[in-house]
């Protein structure tokens, strides 16, 4: 016996535990099982302000429409989003082997254009091959114009063409950083800052009407003896609900206020405004060429036919 006292005098004292937290998670979580099941009547549930349900609704939105654009626009982070899956090209296949070919083609028949003529390096090194669907049709035109060879006449237009769409897609790469940047990043900020802190404000609500109506059941069943401490409670349990209310509700408008979706939404067009410019402007500088190269083949081979 002894040596258990001592035992017990050695041993460290136990935190103390708050009973009543417990207790009200617990009278939480059996009334929202209670009216979950049917168990509670309507009278039995507090009533939210209709303001707060309305407010509700429109961030519900609001997070709703925000999930569903990044969904879809997160892919402007990645590169090879429009990649063809089945296209396997490797540094030595298309850089290595074409470069100097492409470099002298595109010297001869690029000048006197606003196309990119590349310049021969002594040492070519495995540069970045950008992996989009321009960059891909571009390296894929520029192989065949090599292949065909500079006198050809499709070979000639195929270079033309390789070398447009090469700047489409550095076009397509600037607008992806762009969309990144200036919605997809700070459209995912809104949705976990101010839209998840309204989130959080609501939850809170949720939890003091559950406090409160729980309160309110216990007053009713509660001893006589008891009646006044359960008075006091539900009375503690109104007080908190309220103030959260007015929380969440300031929290909510002050989403639903925030201009900065808006701006990023502008942001958003704006980048696709100037790749979709940029990719007209630039197929509209080389269709007339292209076209009267393909009238001219045309005419040649109804003449040779003796059409």
């Amino acid at each position: 016996m002894q040596a258990f006292r001592n035992l017990s005098a050695q041993m460290p004292a136990m935190p103390a535990v708050d009973v009543s937290a417990v207790s009200k998670s617990f009278r939480n979580t059996v009334q929202a099982t209670r009216e979950k099941i049917g168990q509670v009547g309507p009278d039995g549930i507090t009533e939210l302000p209709t303001e707060y349900k309305q407010l509700e609704a429109r961030v519900d939105a609001l997070k709703d429409v925000h999930q569903k654009l990044l969904k879809i626009t997160k892919v402007h982070e990645r590169e090879s989003y429009d990649y063809p899956s089945d296209v396997t090209e490797g540094l030595s296949e298309v850089g290595h082997q074409a470069a100097s070919a492409w470099s002298a083609f595109a010297n001869k028949n690029l000048k006197n254009t606003n196309l990119p003529i590349p310049i021969p390096s002594p040492t070519p090194g495995e540069t970045h091959q950008p992996k989009t669907l321009p960059h891909a049709i571009s390296r894929a035109a520029k192989s065949g114009a090599t292949e065909l060879g500079a006198s050809d006449r499709l070979g000639i237009a195929l270079g033309v063409y390789g070398a447009a769409m090469e700047k489409v897609g550095d076009a397509r790469i600037s607008q992806d950083g762009l969309i990144a940047d200036r919605f997809v990043t700070p459209w995912q900020a809104t949705l976990s800052t101010s839209i998840g802190l309204a989130m959080k404000a609501r939850a809170n609500v949720k939890t003091a009407r559950l406090e409160l109506d729980s309160a309110r059941a216990a007053l009713k069943s509660a001893a006589p003896a008891k009646q006044e401490q359960a008075r006091l409670h539900v009375e503690e349990a109104e007080d908190k609900l309220v103030q959260a209310t007015e929380t969440a509700i300031g929290l909510m408008k002050a989403v639903l206020e925030n201009p900065e979706p808006l701006q990023n939404l502008s942001n958003l067009v704006k980048a696709q405004l100037i790749y979709h410019s940029t990719a007209a402007e630039t197929l509209s500088g080389i269709q007339s060429e292209i076209e009267d190269a393909a009238t001219a083949a045309e005419g040649e081979y109804r003449t040779s036919r003796g059409a």
